[in-house]
C-alpha cells in the first residue's frame, strides 16, 4: 500500500513508481489531481485502475 495523502505531485507518482512491479496496489490519495496523475502512470504501465472515494480521500486500486 502507497499512502501519499498529503503529498503533492510529483511524490504520488514517483512512489507508485517504486511499487509498479507488483500485480496489485492500493494507493490512497487526497486530491483530484493526484488521482488524475496516478491513474496516467499506471494506465501507460500497463494497470487498470478502479477509484474509490471516501470523504476526502480516495482509495486506486491498481490491478494488472
Amino acid at each position: 500500500m502507497v499512502d501519499a495523502r498529503g503529498l503533492a505531485c510529483p511524490m504520488p507518482v514517483v512512489m507508485v513508481q517504486k511499487e509498479v512491479k507488483k500485480s496489485e496496489l492500493t494507493v490512497l490519495v487526497d486530491n483530484q489531481c493526484t488521482v488524475e496523475n496516478v491513474t496516467r502512470f499506471a494506465g501507460s504501465q500497463g494497470y487498470k485502475v478502479a477509484v474509490k472515494a471516501d470523504g476526502e480521500d480516495f482509495t486506486l486500486i491498481l490491478t494488472k
